[in-house]
């Protein structure tokens, strides 16, 4: 036996966790706050995307729905700042 081959699970980064969250919550919010949640969901995607390249980590794919999700965010964000103008 070998003591130095530790094999250790892969685990979700932060990032990919607080993305995804930030994607969620800025569709359920207002207009401000949800903008803002957005670009968190963003930059913490692409962070979380970066941190996945390392193979102990998880969330690619994750990152990248996240930062999909944001985008996402700040057009409904916009929208909702066009109909409470109107």
């Amino acid at each position: 036996m070998n003591s130095n081959n530790t094999t250790r699970p892969t685990t979700f980064s932060i990032a990919s966790i607080i993305a995804i969250l930030a994607a969620i919550f800025s569709f359920t919010t207002n207009a401000v706050f949800g903008m803002v949640l957005a670009v968190v969901a963003i930059v913490f995607g692409l962070l979380g995307v970066l941190l996945a390249l390392s193979p102990a980590r998880r969330g690619g794919i994750a990152s990248v729905l996240a930062v999909i999700a944001g985008c996402l965010g700040i057009v409904a964000a916009v929208i909702k700042a066009i109909l409470w103008l109107f």
